[in-house]
């Protein structure tokens, strides 16, 4: 092993990190809410909710409506379980560490993505 094992990202910079998850859990788990209860209104026609977002929505055919809102689901879902796994992996303070090169993630990239796990760099090698 290098001299590199402590490549790592500070407690300061960690604690940062979390509030920034955190916050962004909440908000996923608001949005995942919405996604749900857009979900439910289809089968009434939603005529309880006057947000002109649903009313946008509901414009689209209700078909699509209800697959893409399963999708949206979904995706949501494994985006909330993606933001736990890295605040458990600030806990252990491998967090904002790329699996692929062992290299620091840029920081403008976490805040972008903050459940990265993996460098530009090595995404760019994946490709």
């Amino acid at each position: 092993m290098g001299e590199d094992i402590n490549v790592r990202y500070s407690d300061k910079d960690l604690a940062e990190f979390k509030v920034l998850i955190q916050e962004k859990i909440e908000k996923a788990k608001h949005d995942l809410e919405l996604i749900k209860s857009a979900y439910m209104n289809n089968s009434n026609n939603g005529t309880d909710d006057t947000s002109p977002t649903f009313k946008a929505f509901e414009e689209g055919s209700e078909t699509m409506s209800k697959e893409a809102n399963s999708q949206l689901a979904i995706r949501q879902e494994k985006f909330i379980r993606d933001l736990k796994n890295a605040l458990i992996r600030i806990e252990s303070k491998t967090y904002g560490v790329c699996r692929v090169t062992g290299k620091l993630i840029a920081k403008e990239r976490l805040k972008l993505v903050p459940h990265a796990t993996l460098s530009i760099e090595a995404k760019n090698m994946q490709q």
